[in-house]
């Protein structure tokens, strides 16, 4: 992540069973495919992910610069995928030329950002004329709640707000997608609110083995309780109006001149 507010899941990476489980959760992989579909017919020259921090939501693309404010991340993120290049850089201060990028991508980054609008402008400034942002964002100030606090999340979005610092920047919207709805919010606030009273509980200083029969069981459990809970929430989405989204996708293009200003 691409903030200086600290993300307790950011430090959760440094355990090794945590990485493998992180990766199957069922909402990282529905904003991953939610993601890669709007870039599927797009003539990609370069991407830039921000924010990648160990779980990028593009891996279908060679052309592709992986940033993180975080050292350890862009330094684990290297060792596990090869692919691609990996730069340490804050979100709100691009260490990149204007105008080298075709595509960006901004997923579940925005809200950690105490200067969003800066963060909007420095991916604009980036970004080549034309060139595509997809953003996934926190849907509706009245959702925030424990898991927010706990990820360190400094707000959510209304849509209107996002589309106008957006068009702020000099990009515009092209499309909406629901990407998840009310369960999904139900369901974090319950695992954060479990976690947390599990850390509390637990045992110090015991650890079970990564790659013990009780960790490789536990990890395939997780795995497809997640793939068929993943179904579960993407049709709550599609059902459930978009007022009422969670998570949102705006897919949007940048206007000619604008990175130059």
């Amino acid at each position: 992540m691409n903030h200086s507010h600290a993300n307790r899941f950011q430090d959760f990476f440094k355990e090794n069973q945590y990485t493998t489980l992180k990766n199957y959760l069922y909402n990282y992989q529905l904003r991953k495919r939610a993601v890669e579909k709007n870039l599927k017919n797009e003539n990609v020259e370069l991407i830039l992910e921000v924010g990648s921090g160990i779980s990028p939501v593009i891996m279908k693309f060679r052309n592709i610069v992986y940033s993180d404010l975080s050292f350890s991340a862009v330094q684990f993120l290297k060792h596990s995928y090869g692919k691609g290049y990996y730069v340490v850089a804050d979100g709100m201060s691009l260490p990149f030329k204007t105008g080298v990028f075709s595509h960006a991508v901004s997923s579940e980054v925005l809200e950690h950002l105490r200067d969003d609008r800066l963060a909007i402008k420095e991916i604009a400034r980036v970004l080549k004329p034309l060139g595509r942002l997809i953003v996934t964002f926190p849907h509706r100030k009245f959702y925030f709640a424990i898991d927010d606090r706990f990820v360190g999340h400094f707000r959510r979005y209304e849509i209107n707000e996002m589309k106008e610092r957006l068009k702020g920047a000099g990009f515009r919207p092209v499309s909406v997608q629901k990407i998840l709805g009310p369960l999904e919010k139900v369901t974090m606030c319950f695992a954060v609110l479990c976690f947390s009273i599990f850390q509390k509980l637990k045992p110090q200083n015991v650890k079970v083995p990564r790659k013990s029969l009780i960790a490789t069981l536990f990890t395939s459990i997780f795995k497809w309780a997640n793939l068929y809970y993943a179904i579960l929430v993407w049709l709550d989405a599609r059902i459930m109006p978009r007022a009422l989204s969670t998570v949102l996708l705006i897919n949007s293009i940048l206007s000619k001149g604008q990175n130059n200003k």
